[in-house]
């Protein structure tokens, strides 16, 4: 008995959702790329700021671990939706917080607390700690390393688990 033969047109059934796939991956990627053009890369650049309690705080206190600088605003609906993720991670990894033109310290005490949120944040009330960084949208995130080399970065929202990761990437880097 023989065996019954494909006919080429099966046999290709799957190259078109897979060309498809690509190019969805393609613009995806090249999107991504576009959005994060101006977000700084290699060395992050230190600052002198204070934390809302008045503690003074700059980058290179967070040196000997990777660390999450991440950008945020009270006014920005996707910032909202990742603020819990924050939170816990900054529970486990060293987290430093931007509010960019989100008002000023006690103004976003009260926005902290409101909220239930413990969080290291710097109020950026003129948005220049944020340019510093190539920050012109939020939420941005990025992913230093030990040294304070910008491993990862990322604009828009991103999930708990992603930042996580790329922290811990972060570590063996």
């Amino acid at each position: 008995m023989s065996k019954p033969q494909l006919s080429p047109a099966k046999g290709r059934r799957w190259w078109r959702p897979a060309v498809e796939l690509l190019v969805v991956l393609l613009i995806f990627l090249a999107l991504k790329a576009w959005l994060q053009r101006d977000m700084i890369s290699g060395e992050a650049p230190d600052f002198q700021a204070r934390l809302l309690d008045g503690t003074p705080v700059s980058l290179a206190d967070y040196q000997g671990a990777p660390v999450l600088v991440h950008f945020w605003a009270t006014w920005c609906g996707i910032c909202r939706l990742e603020q819990g993720s924050i939170e816990t991670i900054s529970q486990a990894w060293p987290v430093l917080t931007v509010a960019m033109q989100s008002g000023d310290a006690q103004a976003l005490a009260a926005y902290m607390a409101e909220h239930g949120y413990a969080q290291a944040v710097i109020a950026d009330e003129d948005g220049a700690l944020a340019a510093r960084f190539g920050v012109g949208a939020v939420p941005a995130s990025f992913v230093l390393d030990a040294d304070g080399n910008i491993r990862f970065r990322e604009r828009g929202f991103t999930t708990g688990w992603g930042l996580r990761a790329r922290l811990w990437m972060a570590r063996l880097l």
